[in-house]
């Protein structure tokens, strides 16, 4: 790994570029937003931008996914990962393009839809730092690969996009490094890396509670699945105490419970949905095996008549990036932006799929690549009249009101953070091993 590329010493990260396609490309997204394997127009968009930069593109791998290559000469390849996918939720941020889409779940529920992690902005600044590497191909030599994954708010599309051949299919090998940042209520323009585990190791989980429906008014002739997933769901509010203590950081939270139709009748059936996230891949081991054996003892203590039907569905490792590349885009953005705009971020109990796409003790076997290395980081999205309009006297104090990701007033400021964060990350495809001419 070299210690700081030539091509960072340039003029052309730093220099002031056109954000606006950029920019008016996030503005398309955030008003129509997609949902995790739904992600079509989205895709398309991405296609369309990176082909117009001179990138040799390929769309549906592991169902809406975008590989885009640059091929510029013999060096590592470089690949630069972006989501695509939109959450269910209800934006509430009275911006003049908040989403107002609906669209019909995995479920067949009608739901609101809004980018309210940042996907739409991860996107636009991936299509920035493409046009501006393909732009100055003078700089750098090596094949970048700039990905639109699907279906990461699932955990689903790294592995979909994986066993659809993303490594053999695409590029002379699988990549040499594998890069992405995430958006954070931080200034605009500053980065944040992370210490330890970037993110969590978790899994989602689905649970069919059997009950014996009946009449209201006769509940001693019924099985209700009501009270059995409301015992499952106490006990699961406790279990990651119970099992690691406080000295580990941990979580197991349902963020769904449906039952019945009518409050006069007991429903046969309780759907409950669960993640479980913590720090090291082994203790995901433990958790699961509680939770596990709590939903099964609940079922059987209320007598239902057959056990809980339990679906794994996702389930990805901890993101560890690799500390020598993730020194290295340290010092090029400290070179970039300045020290002061450069800080650490402690470990998280946030999922991603992120990590499969990298070496294969990572990624479970899908891919054979153990020269693969990972780096992520997070990026400022407030800007600084939002930043000063935000009560709080310290940064602490204004990061503890700004609306976090997931929030339906998540509120990006895509004028500041737009431009920035295509720099961060054209910066760090250079840092990760671009070759110099």
């Amino acid at each position: 790994m070299r210690d700081l590329p030539k091509s960072l010493s340039g003029s052309f990260l730093t220099e002031p570029f056109s954000a606006a396609q950029a920019v008016e490309l996030y503005l398309h997204l955030h008003r129509d937003p997609e949902l995790s394997g739904a992600e079509e127009r989205t895709a398309a968009r991405l296609a369309r931008a990176l082909t117009g930069d001179g990138f040799e593109v390929a769309s549906g791998v592991g169902g809406h996914g975008v590989v885009g290559v640059l091929r510029n000469g013999s060096g590592p390849t470089v690949m630069l990962r972006a989501e695509l996918d939109a959450l269910p939720v209800r934006e509430q941020t009275a911006l003049p393009y908040a989403s107002t889409a609906t669209a019909l779940d995995a479920e067949g529920r009608l739901v609101p839809v809004m980018h309210a992690c940042g996907h739409d902005l991860h996107v636009a600044c991936a299509a920035g730092a493409a046009t501006v590497l393909a732009q100055r191909r003078d700089r750098w030599r090596g094949t970048l690969m700039v990905v639109g994954q699907p279906a990461e708010e699932t955990l689903t599309g790294a592995a979909a996009m994986l066993e659809d051949g993303l490594y053999e299919r695409f590029a002379p090998g699988p990549p040499d490094a594998v890069l992405a940042q995430h958006s954070a209520p931080l200034p605009a323009g500053m980065t944040a890396h992370p210490t330890g585990a970037a993110t969590a190791a978790g899994a989602a989980l689905r649970v069919v509670v059997h009950g014996r429906g009946g009449h209201a008014a006769t509940p001693h002739l019924a099985i209700d699945p009501v009270r059995v997933a409301a015992a499952i769901v106490l006990r699961l509010a406790t279990v990651a105490d119970e099992e690691l203590g406080t000295a580990a950081p941990a979580a197991v939270s349902v963020g769904s419970l449906h039952a019945g139709t009518s409050p006069n009748v007991i429903p046969d059936e309780a759907h409950i949905e669960a993640t479980i996230r913590t720090l090291t891949d082994p203790h995901l081991e433990r958790l699961l095996a509680a939770v596990h054996r709590i939903i099964a003892a609940e079922s059987e203590a209320a007598g239902c008549p057959e056990p809980p039907a339990v679906t794994l569905l996702s389930r990805t490792p901890a993101n560890h990036p690799d500390p020598t590349l993730a020194a290295a885009i340290i010092r090029a953005h400290r070179h970039l932006l300045g020290t002061e705009r450069v800080a650490l971020w402690p470990p998280t109990l946030a999922t991603e799929d992120f990590p499969l796409f990298g070496p294969p003790g990572a990624a479970t076997g899908l891919h054979k690549s153990p020269a693969t290395r990972t780096a992520y980081w997070m990026f400022g999205t407030i800007g600084p009249t939002q930043w000063h309009q935000t009560p709080g006297h310290t940064a602490a104090e204004k990061l503890a009101t700004l609306a976090p990701n997931h929030s339906p007033k998540y509120q990006p400021d895509p004028g500041p953070a737009i431009p920035a964060g295509i720099r961060t990350l054209a910066s760090a495809a250079l840092a990760a091993g671009l070759a110099e001419p």
